[in-house]
């Protein structure tokens, strides 16, 4: 239920704008949210409770870091009380309240929350992605061939399979067979041949390294577009273009947020070509 008006606890526009304001709504700190309240319009802890429904000694808590807010019906209910304008909504990963959805403004797409990073290339983010690999329960890989990223003993997510609990693997490789090979072959100069060889290379290397894991490789046939790697609930996008393998595209780094359209738009992508292509392993 929306806040009713009268008690809201509204900052001005400008403070919503401030820089770090805008990070506090990106990494969800509702400690400093609730601070910069305070400052900005001098209310108390127990007005900024009356405002968002809280206990007074529940703000405290949140304040002085002794309790998180996790669940979206909180954030609803924060951002209704403190009147956050829709672009702040977006940075807490909420969907607009003032705006027609349908047929109002654009987005600001800078400031949606969903592109957390854009990295030059995937050398740029490896360390990043290796790191989280060895955390993640699930891991999907949308790619050409894949031997940079996981059919070899150097590959990128290899040493995230080598954990004692190795996580769900789900990888999706151009089906060497497919018109596609020829299609992309020619984009990045190679012959058709060998860029088959290659796919069907990564596959050997998979099958060997699928006994006791969780790993399960398809066939796709459409000509490649986005080479993706799914890490639980983070994205690292990429696109295959003329010219350009994956790895050498700008990254893109996304995450899952309740309104946000591109992560559950690409995880969408990723069930609809597997549930199409052909299982190898």
């Amino acid at each position: 239920m929306a806040t009713a008006a009268n008690t809201q606890v509204a900052m001005p526009d400008w403070a919503w704008q401030r820089a770090d304001v805008r990070e506090a709504l990106r990494g969800r700190d509702m400690a400093a949210i609730f601070r910069a309240v305070q400052q900005h319009t001098g209310a108390s802890q127990a007005r900024i409770a009356a405002a968002v429904d809280m206990t007074q000694g529940r703000v405290n808590e949140v304040i002085n870091g002794r309790r998180e807010i996790s669940r979206l019906d909180v954030y609803e209910r924060v951002a209704d009380g403190l009147g956050m304008p829709d672009d702040a909504r977006r940075l807490l990963g909420l969907a607009p309240s003032r705006e027609q959805r349908a047929s109002g403004a654009a987005f600001d797409l800078a400031a949606f929350p969903e592109v957390v990073r854009v990295y030059s290339a995937q050398a740029a983010a490896a360390e990043e992605i290796q790191r989280h690999a060895t955390t993640a329960a699930e891991i999907d890989v949308l790619a050409v061939r894949g031997l940079g990223l996981l059919a070899l003993n150097d590959s990128l997510l290899r040493p995230g399979l080598a954990r004692r609990e190795p996580p769900r693997v789900r990888v999706l490789l151009l089906d060497p067979d497919a018109p596609a090979v020829a299609g992309r072959a020619a984009e990045i100069g190679e012959s058709a041949e060998s860029l088959a060889g290659g796919i069907r290379l990564a596959e050997a290397r998979l099958r060997e390294l699928a006994t006791g894991r969780q790993l399960a490789v398809y066939r796709y046939r459409s000509l490649p577009t986005w080479r993706i790697i799914r890490l639980d609930t983070t994205m690292y996008v990429s696109a295959f273009t003329a010219g350009w393998e994956g790895h050498e595209s700008a990254v893109y780094k996304v995450m899952h947020t309740p309104s946000g359209p591109l992560y559950g738009g690409f995880r969408r992508m990723l069930d609809a070509l597997a549930a199409d292509a052909e299982r190898t392993i």
